[in-house]
């Protein structure tokens, strides 16, 4: 079970990647998943899409192929978005936007969305999420979410920053929606086998 965790914010050190960080080795430590990997939007890293994606330009397909392998190898993906402004980062929509035609990158795969907030925010961008962010591509979001609030006093490894009644929530919460993550991924793994999710005809969703 290969679970791939997306960090969405574009910033370096950001409780974001820390969140991130943390639900991959909890996925690891409970045996939930057999590999996870990080990959994280700080700085950027992803260019704005453009047409050239749809054309097949030698560009795109040198930047995103190691990324496209590895997501393809993936049996389902947390999305970590932090609440900007009310919203989700523009490099995290833009990555959706890369992965569009039920490619077989993201589609029919489960992904469990975890959104980070300083206060009492972090409802926005699963709404956001869940509202646009997979039309084209397919992934399929699990009815059940994580919204960590007050994020900097909850899942540091100095336990002296942690708010402890907070802190073993979170950690607990995480536990139980990684389980149901990685029960989609067994379940959804035989919808993909199964043919009926071939995109060739409809490759845009409605």
């Amino acid at each position: 079970m290969r679970i791939m965790v997306i960090s969405g914010s574009h910033r370096d050190n950001s409780q974001s990647e820390k969140v991130a960080h943390y639900v991959a080795r909890s996925l690891l430590d409970t045996g939930q998943a057999t590999e996870t990997e990080v990959f994280s939007l700080a700085g950027n890293p992803l260019p704005l899409w453009d047409e050239g994606i749809w054309n097949g330009d030698e560009r795109w397909n040198e930047l995103l192929a190691p990324l496209s392998d590895k997501l393809a190898a993936s049996d389902g993906f947390v999305i970590v978005s932090p609440e900007w402004h009310g919203q989700v980062p523009a490099g995290l929509k833009n990555f959706f936007l890369l992965w569009g035609g039920g490619s077989a990158e993201l589609a029919h795969k489960p992904a469990l969305i975890v959104t980070v907030s300083a206060g009492d925010g972090g409802a926005y961008p699963v709404a956001e999420l869940r509202m646009s962010s997979y039309k084209n591509n397919r992934i399929c979001y699990i009815p059940e979410q994580v919204i960590v609030r007050h994020v900097e006093s909850v899942l540091n490894e100095d336990a002296s920053k942690n708010n402890p009644d907070a802190d073993a929530y979170f950690r607990k919460r995480i536990v139980y929606a990684g389980g149901i993550l990685c029960a989609y991924a067994t379940a959804l793994k035989g919808v993909r086998e199964s043919g009926v999710a071939r995109t060739e005809t409809f490759r845009n969703g409605m």
